[in-house]
């Protein structure tokens, strides 16, 4: 479980001030809404460690998040765009997520496996500059699993997508949150996005979060 408890925060010489508390289980896909500025990209950053709140509590199964710099968060983040380097291979991206101390002959293992869960077998050595959006963001996917991280952040991953595009994504990331096991934390001001993945539903207004 996922918990936060009146994490307070506010921007240098903004007027907003922040009061948010929400809890978010494994396995399960948990919404934020609120329109554009409301500062739900604001409460990823404060669970992700980039941001620092004045004051509250954030645990995972009881563990205190708030001492952890970001680097030492169990946290993946997959953005709108998906950071993929154009000029490596698929596999070489996702080489970036493991270990360096891993073998090779078991990162290549990890790799293949990773790819052929997001349905991407045949793309191991195509450069990310020859994927489709779509196939992007599968491999971007992929390298949370190899990451193995037990919280995923979503911020608005689905908005550079066609709509049956979206449609799969959305499929795919049900799927493997739901198999693995993850606490996964989608923003999005798409009602149809919220609609196909979210359990459990919160609303951010004027710096609160209420459930929707």
């Amino acid at each position: 479980m996922l918990q936060a408890e009146h994490l307070i925060f506010q921007h240098p010489g903004a007027a907003r001030r922040f009061d948010l508390s929400f809890t978010a289980s494994p396995g399960e896909v948990t919404a934020i809404s609120g329109q554009s500025g409301a500062g739900k990209s604001t409460l990823l950053d404060l669970v992700a460690g980039f941001l620092v709140p004045v004051s509250g509590t954030l645990t995972l199964a009881g563990r205190d998040l708030l001492p952890l710099p970001p680097e030492q968060r169990p946290v993946s983040i997959l953005l709108q765009s998906e950071t993929l380097f154009d000029h490596l291979t698929a596999a070489r991206n996702l080489e970036l997520g493991l270990a360096p101390a891993t073998a090779r002959a078991e990162r290549d293992r990890l790799i293949a496996a990773a790819l052929a869960e997001v349905g991407l077998s045949g793309v191991l050595n195509q450069r990310a500059a020859t994927l489709s959006g779509g196939e992007k963001q599968r491999v971007a996917l992929a390298r949370t699993l190899l990451r193995n991280r037990p919280v995923l952040l979503l911020d608005e991953p689905f908005s550079a997508l066609d709509d049956e595009t979206r449609a799969t994504i959305r499929t795919l990331v049900k799927s493997l949150t739901e198999r693995h096991g993850w606490i996964t934390l989608l923003v999005s001001h798409h009602l149809d996005d919220i609609e196909a993945l979210a359990r459990r539903r919160y609303r951010l207004v004027d710096g609160k979060l209420t459930e929707a």
